[in-house]
């Protein structure tokens, strides 16, 4: 077995790094993260003012195409785009009927006013606002809306709050200042001022296997870029915490979805 390369030095490197860490585990991706609940398309049409049935949408940092079925399937005309190698061909080869190219929010490949709705789940925080949100009015049409939402854990749930400090823990980090900062994304989502968005929290979960959690855990970034054989070791420790709670092997995932919705000025 070869040596797992050190890590990227520098928050850039590292930014980069993690950015680009979802391609080698596209399947596993699209197999296990979680998608989003009805009442976060509900929300996406109140705030945009609009519903999203007949507008052309598109779907930025669309990864494998979790939103990008949600939009389709609530009869927007979708254009996902995407930056990465492997997650685009996760995306081609499960949504041959949506068509994607290949991009990124900091310099969009597509015309001028050619957007009722440009949607980032998951994806924001890897763009430079500084040149994503120009870009994003550029494509806008008037009375578009740009919406940008996350999944986030639900700290108020005490197994979770515990997961979290044990990830915390192995990784080094404050996971509950993490979160906090995501609840800040509505004032760093546009720092020149030029949007103004609007904020709605929707909670909702979903019961999985155990296998399945583990597994959607393993493609968040923080343990994408940490050695193999020290992830493989948490999740394994991990397992058995969840099994003290869950002797079922069924866990029950609760999630606050952050939403903010900013439409054409």
């Amino acid at each position: 077995m070869t040596a797992d390369p050190p890590p990227p030095a520098g928050p850039r490197a590292r930014h980069a790094a993690r950015a680009g860490s979802f391609d080698a585990v596209a399947a596993q991706y699209a197999a296990n993260r979680p998608s989003y609940p009805p009442a976060l398309l509900d929300a996406v049409e109140e705030l945009a003012g609009r519903p999203l049935s007949g507008i052309k949408a598109v779907d930025v940092g669309a990864g494998t195409g979790i939103a990008s079925t949600l939009l389709h399937a609530r009869g927007a005309d979708v254009l996902a785009v995407e930056p990465g190698a492997g997650m685009a061909a996760e995306f081609r080869r499960a949504l041959p009927h949506i068509p994607l190219v290949r991009g990124n929010g900091n310099a969009l490949p597509l015309a001028d006013t050619t957007a009722d709705l440009i949607t980032y789940a998951q994806a924001w925080h890897w763009t430079d606002p500084a040149r994503s949100v120009p870009e994003a009015l550029r494509v806008l049409r008037p009375d578009g809306a740009l919406a940008l939402w996350w999944n986030t854990n639900a700290l108020d749930v005490d197994w979770i709050a515990e997961a979290a400090g044990r990830a915390g823990r192995f990784l080094g980090i404050d996971v509950a200042a993490e979160q906090r900062k995501a609840g800040e994304r509505v004032e760093q989502a546009d720092p020149s001022g030029r949007l103004d968005f609007t904020r709605r929290t929707v909670r909702w979960s979903r019961r999985v296997p155990i296998g399945t959690h583990l597994a959607n855990i393993a493609t968040h970034s923080a343990l994408l870029i940490t050695p193999e054989e020290r992830t493989a070791a948490f999740l394994e420790q991990e397992r058995a915490h969840l099994l003290e709670v869950f002797p079922d092997g069924m866990v029950e995932e609760t999630y606050d979805v952050l939403l903010i919705v900013a439409r054409t000025p």
